[in-house]
């Protein structure tokens, strides 16, 4: 007799799907079971409005979740950039597996890259985050852009390009590579220029908390690197108070620190990696002030650990004025 299949909740949306659908093939092989997707409509999805607008965080995963406590699915993958930094307690993070590359992409008109876009080139997003980092790299390089906020799903803001609305648009590395459109990027932002999400390119799979058999199955597919680098990004955002809609870059890294995501999983070649890199920036969308640091020191090996090296850096930005550049973006 066929075991009952196992009921995934997601998002309706193409890489919603296509990322589920990844997990779904993992979870398969790992438990012996079938996996069927349930396709489940958050807020995020139907609002129109600008994500700071509409609070930001949780719009994407609210309905998920609540799915989840009715027992409706048996299990959710979520992006977990867009994870409340909050965890129910009758939910648990079962696994984070191994993260996809953390890093911003453009899609420009004529192939065209960041710096070589013309003067007064309109770039879209609907992140203050990049937009923040954006105008202040074009400040202090003397480029002349225009940041255009925008919504809608990848064939929308890159559609937005293709019919010469804009110049440009900024997305997610991570979401073109995982719905197979990847070759549409004609530049790759380096980490130095725009920090991503805390927790960009990474998945989180949650579960009931009392599903003890399920969560053993699912911790197959966690990544301890990834997991303690970006509890480190969300523990910084936490500290911070500030949402995922927030103009709040993070990423934990490993040495060598220069484009570490090209040669592909960084922990696993087979080095003994020692040491992590936490960097977290905040600034005014106008990109006129910014607080951007950085600490460095043993890689965490405990959920704790990552937690307080957050905390830490977190505590010296919220010093350099970093709670005032939040405040002044929301006025």
């Amino acid at each position: 007799m066929t075991e009952k299949a196992l009921r995934l909740g997601t998002r309706r949306s193409r890489l919603a799907m296509a990322q589920s659908g990844q997990v779904a093939d993992a979870v398969s092989q790992v438990t012996g079971r079938p996996v069927e997707l349930v396709e489940i409509t958050t807020y995020g999805d139907t609002s129109r409005e600008h994500l700071a607008q509409i609070g930001g965080t949780g719009v994407f995963v609210t309905a998920l979740r609540d799915a989840l406590l009715r027992g409706e699915v048996d299990f959710a993958v979520h992006s977990l950039k867009d994870l409340p930094t909050s965890q129910p307690e009758e939910l648990v993070l079962a696994a984070v597996p191994v993260r996809e590359d953390p890093r911003d992409v453009i899609v420009a008109r004529d192939a065209l890259k960041f710096t070589d876009l013309p003067r007064g080139a309109r770039i879209g997003t609907g992140s203050p985050r990049r937009m923040a980092q954006l105008n202040a790299y074009a400040r202090a390089h003397g480029l002349d852009i225009e940041t255009v906020p925008i919504r809608g799903n990848v064939d929308t803001r890159i559609g937005y390009v293709r019919d010469g609305g804009l110049d440009a648009v900024v997305l997610a590395a991570a979401g073109l590579n995982r719905i197979g459109r990847g070759e549409e990027v004609t530049d790759f932002l380096s980490v130095d220029t725009v920090l991503p999400a805390p927790g960009q390119g990474a998945l989180a799979v949650e579960c009931p908390a009392d599903r003890a058999e399920l969560i053993a199955a699912l911790a197959e597919l966690d990544d301890p690197f990834t997991r303690v680098a970006v509890t480190a990004e969300r523990s910084l955002l936490a500290a911070l108070e500030a949402g995922c809609s927030a103009p709040v870059g993070a990423l934990a890294d490993l040495p060598p620190y220069a484009a570490p995501f090209e040669r592909g999983n960084p922990h696993a070649d087979g080095q003994i990696v020692k040491e992590m890199r936490l960097r977290g920036v905040v600034g005014t969308t106008d990109g006129s002030r910014m607080v951007q640091l950085s600490t460095t020191g043993p890689v965490p090996e405990t959920h704790d650990q990552a937690t307080t090296l957050g905390r830490q850096l977190a505590a010296e930005m919220l010093a350099q004025g970093a709670a005032g550049l939040m405040g002044e973006r929301a006025q």
